[in-house]
């Protein structure tokens, strides 16, 4: 490997500097990141996004020490429109304004100071962030509640299949003995947002083509709703047989872990055939 030159560990040593400034301005909004992701079970996933954001920084490493900084004035424009999406969010009191504000900045920074080869380095671990931070409210109750109704729906067809009685009543199941709410938090909107986090790791460190990329990225979409479905049968099914206590603490709690590692198996199972299609058509 050769070794950096001059500019080169001055562009890095001035970046490093400027993150610790970030770092420094950010903290109360980081430290309320933190938080979320400690009482929000939906983003409990956010505390493994910055590791794995710098696994993939650490993976273009020699990339980085070989590549020349070319610094752009335009950064700068990008650098001042984070920071006043960070003033907008503080005074509308916007969380999510706020934390998407430090993403902004940061590809500024990068922009700024090392040009466009060290933006298509470290664009996408630095747009990788946008996974650790929760959506607005308005925006996530949006989405769920058609994604409770469709999981309902569709869960209700299966069991009926099963040969088990059920009727429908919105996001409610009525089984013989038993009702069952599909609530917002099993609506598979949290599955999806793991999984996506999950599908855009895995193309990052694959090495396939942007269109293969693509598809493994979005086929984080039907693995969740896949894994859900396959969730919601699962309880509906021994509820029928054991009550609504296989729906609730532990037993509700370690289906959850099973949908996870249920869904990473299947994203696995994409990428390897993915990667087995690309040879075969080689």
């Amino acid at each position: 490997m050769t070794p950096p030159s001059t500019s080169q560990r001055t562009s890095l040593i001035l970046i490093g500097i400027l993150v610790a400034a970030l770092l420094l301005l950010y903290w109360p909004f980081l430290g309320g990141l933190i938080q979320d992701w400690d009482e929000n079970p939906d983003y409990s996933h956010g505390y493994f996004i910055p590791f794995i954001a710098a696994s993939m920084i650490y993976s273009r490493r020699d990339k980085l020490v070989a590549t020349t900084a070319k610094p752009m004035n335009s950064g700068l424009p990008l650098v001042a429109l984070g920071l006043c999406l960070l003033i907008v969010g503080k005074v509308a009191a916007e969380f999510f304004a706020q934390r998407l504000s430090l993403l902004v900045v940061l590809l500024g920074l990068v922009a700024f100071c090392g040009g466009r080869p060290f933006l298509r380095l470290l664009a996408s671990p630095i747009l990788y962030l946008i996974f650790m931070i929760p959506l607005p409210a308005i925006i996530w109750n949006q989405i769920a509640f058609p994604m409770q109704i469709f999981s309902t729906t569709l869960t209700e067809k299966i069991i009926y299949m099963l040969g088990i009685p059920v009727f429908r009543e919105g996001n409610v199941l009525h089984l013989a003995e038993t009702t069952l709410e599909v609530v917002a938090a099993c609506s598979g909107l949290r599955s999806l947002l793991t999984m996506f986090a999950l599908a855009a790791a895995l193309a990052f460190f694959s090495d396939f083509s942007p269109r293969r990329k693509a598809a493994l990225f979005f086929s984080a979409i039907p693995v969740a709703v896949l894994a859900n479905i396959i969730r919601l049968t699962g309880t509906a099914f021994l509820a029928n047989i054991y009550g609504p206590q296989v729906a609730e603490g532990f037993l509700h709690e370690f289906s959850g872990l099973v949908v996870f590692f249920l869904g990473l198996l299947m994203l696995i199972g994409v990428h390897n055939f993915l990667a087995h299609f690309r040879h075969a058509t080689e």
